[in-house]
């Protein structure tokens, strides 16, 4: 059943906020203001998003969806003083891809129309579509299909040989404005941040690393004094202009033991490419926090990995009776002729 041959219209927005500074407290307040609007809201901490269900409330509110959206941003803006960008359309993948082509302080509203649906999507790049990558993309130019339009006018079977059977029926279906997935209201998922603030301006790498490396030893040993393994981590930079860059990155398995955080986020940091930037903040945040007792361990014969949990495990023991900067890691150590950071 397409998204646009139902008798109620259906409306899903996707809404991106952009504060000037990024708190858990913050991001739980803004919640709140949307779910005055809708109680049907998918949180999305990792980007500072989340979809909202707004077909009840438009008959609720007796308003369309422009002017229901209008009135979302405003009562942000007015309680909090926080721009976002939005996207609505009749389906998740749709008003995605329209938030994604709004910028800050703005709103784009595709109607549940199948003209309206398929001039939005046709003149799209391939690339635009949620379930099409940079590798799928390249793929499909090959053959000469680079437009969402070229996607919806390529026979399924044409499609399954060039992409195979799943990924062809995801594309085709998402091409004509195809999506049936629901928003699922829910609670967001608890997350636990550390950040550092240069006494100045920072354009030295190594200190970038140093402070990365510190804040995951913090986050590391709060994780397990409080029982729980983050399933993800998201590290902010804060530029000297006040611009943010985030990335997120999901360790191999749910954890809290240091090494592993440290990997991921050595990761994210090298992705980056900070060597010429001037760096004022960096915040790392552990994401989806659950209980440790879900942790599932992958079985390894490297005795080097128990022996480092053990220690890691003697080391929490110290720092829980002596203080935490009883032992530290010899990197955190201060270098010659260095003072310590902030």
């Amino acid at each position: 059943m397409s998204a646009t041959s139902r008798s109620r219209p259906r409306a899903i927005l996707r809404i991106y906020f952009h504060p000037a500074e990024r708190t858990e407290e913050l991001y739980g307040q803004l919640l709140a203001v949307v779910d005055g609007i809708s109680s049907r809201v998918e949180p999305l901490p990792a980007d500072w998003s989340a979809y909202v269900d707004l077909t009840g409330a438009l008959t609720y509110w007796g308003r369309d969806v422009e002017s229901l959206v209008a009135v979302l941003r405003l009562r942000l803006l007015a309680l909090h003083g926080v721009q976002c960008s939005a996207g609505a359309g009749p389906t998740r993948s749709i008003a995605a891809m329209a938030a994604d082509a709004t910028p800050p302080g703005a709103a784009t509203v595709v109607r549940d129309d199948p003209y309206a649906v398929a001039a939005f999507l046709r003149t799209k790049q391939a690339s635009a579509l949620p379930d099409i990558g940079p590798k799928t993309a390249r793929t499909l130019s090959r053959y000469g299909i680079t437009s969402v339009g070229d996607i919806a006018d390529t026979q399924l079977s044409t499609l399954q040989r060039v992409l195979g059977t799943t990924a062809a029926r995801l594309a085709s279906e998402r091409a004509h404005g195809i999506d049936e997935r629901a928003v699922v209201p829910g609670a967001a998922p608890r997350s636990m941040s550390a950040g550092h603030r240069f006494d100045r301006d920072e354009l030295d790498s190594g200190r970038h690393q140093r402070a990365v490396f510190g804040l995951v030893q913090e986050l590391g040993g709060r994780l397990r004094t409080s029982g729980e393994i983050a399933q993800a981590l998201t590290l902010t930079v804060t530029y000297a202009d006040r611009t943010q860059t985030t990335r997120s990155r999901s360790p191999a398995e749910p954890t809290a033991h240091s090494p592993a955080l440290a990997a991921a986020a050595r990761e994210l940091l090298t992705g980056l490419g900070l060597q010429r930037a001037r760096v004022r903040t960096l915040t790392i945040r552990a994401e989806r926090l659950r209980p440790a007792e879900h942790a599932v361990r992958q079985l390894t014969l490297d005795h080097a990995v128990d022996k480092a949990l053990l220690i890691e495990a003697v080391q929490d023991r110290a720092r829980r009776r002596y203080g935490r900067d009883v032992i530290k890691p010899a990197r955190l150590a201060p270098s010659p002729g260095v003072g310590p950071q902030r």
